[in-house]
């Protein structure tokens, strides 16, 4: 089982973030997953977060207690919710917009300047999925293939292609971290 949080603001695709995520892995993936949101009174600029756990057998408490995997796309959202990652859990931030305290415990912590790379494909909205190209190769909680499949219905049909080109932007640059990591790991 793992407990995910997205947490950022109001207009980031946080809450959309999570649905991509849980259908992927819920309808794609064969796995079960439930999904839950939290937002303030105000839509856009407000914090917000989305709440997913994933599991091979039925999810029989649908919260997170400790978050195995926290994906923080605002400061407020890595300062309010950085206290609930397992000891052994997992951080993945946007490098321009958070900035992490060192990390505690054996938590891994991984960047990505997400905003950036979707402002280099012309359209910062799509930051969301960047950060969900990135969560899919860093993680592996969920394959490639039920992520990519997961994103049409979930994203305006107009745009389908540009949140496909900013997916596999995530997911490539994960890939080439983690390469990165091992490549220096095994000349240790």
């Amino acid at each position: 089982m793992a407990e995910i949080r997205f947490a950022g603001y109001g207009g980031q695709g946080i809450i959309r973030s999570g649905i991509i995520a849980g259908k992927a892995a819920s309808i794609h993936d064969n796995k079960h997953a439930t999904m839950s949101q939290s937002f303030g009174p105000e839509a856009r600029g407000g914090a917000c977060s989305s709440q997913l756990v994933i599991s091979d057998s039925k999810v029989l408490y649908p919260y997170i207690t400790n978050s195995d995997v926290l994906v923080a796309m605002s400061q407020a959202g890595y300062d309010k919710f950085e206290p609930e990652i397992s000891k052994e859990g997992m951080l993945l931030y946007d490098e321009d917009l958070v900035k992490p305290k060192p990390s505690r415990g054996k938590i891994q912590a991984h960047a990505i300047p997400a905003t950036r790379f979707a402002e280099e494909l012309g359209y910062k909205i799509v930051a969301n999925v960047v950060m969900l190209g990135f969560f899919t190769a860093i993680t592996n909680l969920v394959t490639y293939d039920s992520m990519k499949k997961a994103l049409p219905g979930l994203v305006p049909e107009k745009a389908l292609q540009l949140n496909l080109k900013a997916f596999d932007r995530g997911y490539t640059y994960g890939k080439e971290l983690l390469d990165k990591k091992q490549s220096t790991k095994g000349s240790e």
